[in-house]
């Protein structure tokens, strides 16, 4: 069989000189602490630390990145674990994780390569390939390991030196698992992050319910617009107490509005009636996105936007297995004009901070790049689904460094929902970012010594810094 061998040059460039100074680099900022800012861990794992049940629960079932894949290659999701909307599945994990190994060779050259490969190889000492020959050894070496303490989650989470992990909740979840994490002390190791979007977006399935339930929860007559602002600040607080420090916000464009009192009133009636058009919806989501950001320089939540996806693209997936079920597909998005009403409100304060992100590459030179190198209240979020991969991140610092620097990106998250991934997705970023800073060193672009601050920063001083951490 053959050998799974993880090469020490791995993503460095090949050019020799070039390569030995991002191996330089790389030394000092390879045993950091990960900063995880941004993702969607199920915070249950860390508050209860119960051992992760098999090895399909762990590595297939919550990874969207996965079972895309091999659903593209018309395996069915209900033959890899993935739950059905009302919750449950009848699929044998052994079954699921052999359905894997027989199709591993679809992830050749993929991100998703990598990553699984340095879990195997780092987290549980395998030495061979995954394949259809080696699946149950496989599964079985790693089964018996989730039953040692040693891998249950908080020791994975010491063990690989992650510092803080924001969960990502929306405002109408109790934050149980949260408050149980503060009790036991480590409500600094794993924090929560404000997600408002099922009750901003007037076409998010059952808003106008949630909008009540918003009402029941806080004490607020979510049915007037006034009491409906002051139950989301109540919330905002509530997460603040439970260790948020930013908001975000998935809607689909970067649209933004500031209306009048009286439009917005109107539009928020319309909206809870369920007889927005699709205009006044987008404008409805875009005045809301302002009206977050007022309440961000209140109360010091760091804002991020993730446009550009067309979320939920497949409506049988959809209808059958509910969101975020790898059927988001990224759409042309315009930043420029969009995000003008905000800005022209708020962009020059330099207390609010509003972290950008896209699915769109052909914006990073062209706006998002400019918008950031001048607005102070803008700042870069890393490559984000699609782009979060080794040419992704690549092309991010080649067209958003000349104009936006490196101090108007905040480094890098993973936004996973696959826990072990973490690790492995931040040491593929801190080599790629090596690679990128030892070729302007090999180019007398920069001095070695600026790029080793500069590595240290893009590593964890940045995200530390912008998400307030």
């Amino acid at each position: 069989m053959p050998k799974l061998e993880l090469n020490e040059n791995r993503l460095f460039p090949a050019d020799p000189t070039t390569r030995d100074i991002a191996r330089r680099l790389y030394a000092e900022v390879r045993d950091l602490p990960i900063i995880s800012p941004h993702g969607h861990t199920d915070p249950s794992w860390f508050a209860d630390n119960e051992a992760f049940s098999n090895p399909a629960d762990l590595l297939i079932t919550p990874d969207h990145y996965v079972f895309r894949m091999l659903y593209s290659q018309g395996i069915r999701m209900e033959d890899l674990g993935v739950p059905l909307s009302g919750g449950g599945t009848s699929a044998n994990p052994r079954e699921v994780w052999r359905i894997f190994a027989q199709n591993y060779h679809l992830f050749d050259g993929t991100p998703s390569r990598i990553w699984h490969d340095w879990v195997y190889s780092k987290v549980f000492g395998l030495e061979e390939t995954l394949s259809a020959e080696t699946a149950d050894h496989y599964y079985d070496v790693i089964d018996a390991k989730l039953q040692e303490d040693a891998y249950r989650p908080r020791a994975l989470f010491e063990r690989y030196n992650i510092e803080v992990i924001a969960t990502t909740e929306d405002p109408l979840d109790p934050l149980d698992h949260h408050a149980k994490l503060q009790a036991d002390g480590w409500g600094k190791k794993v924090i929560t992050a404000f997600r408002p979007d099922n009750v901003l977006d007037p076409d998010y399935e059952g808003f106008a319910a949630n909008v009540r339930t918003l009402g029941e929860i806080t004490g607020f007559e979510t049915t007037d617009y006034q009491g409906y602002l002051d139950a989301l600040i109540d919330r905002r607080e509530y997460f603040k107490r439970h260790g948020a420090t930013s908001s975000d916000h998935g809607h689909p464009t970067a649209a933004t509005a500031d209306l009048s009192r009286a439009e917005a009133e109107a539009l928020f009636a319309k909206a809870l009636a369920g007889d927005c058009s699709a205009q006044e919806a987008e404008t409805f989501r875009g005045h809301m996105l302002v009206e977050m950001a007022r309440m961000s320089l209140d109360d010091g939540l760091v804002m991020q936007i993730h446009p550009g996806s067309h979320r939920n693209h497949n409506a049988m997936v959809f209808e059958r297995f509910g969101r975020d079920k790898g059927a988001d597909i990224p759409t042309r998005t315009d930043y420029v004009d969009a995000l003008r009403p905000l800005l022209s409100r708020y962009g020059n304060e330099p207390s609010l901070t509003v972290i950008l992100f896209t699915l769109d590459e052909t914006v990073y030179s062209r706006e998002l790049a400019p918008l950031a190198g001048h607005y102070p209240v803008l700042k870069l979020g890393p490559p984000w689904w699609f782009h979060d991969s080794p040419e992704g991140m690549r092309r991010f610092r080649e067209q958003a460094t000349e104009t936006a620097g490196f101090y108007n990106t905040v480094g890098f998250n993973d936004d996973t929902r696959a826990f072990l991934s973490i690790p492995a997705r931040h040491d593929l970023a801190r080599r790629m970012d090596c690679g990128f800073l030892a070729r302007l060193v090999a180019e007398h672009r920069m001095l070695e010594d600026d790029a080793h601050r500069v590595a240290q920063d893009l590593t964890y001083n940045l995200a530390k810094a912008a998400y307030r951490l």
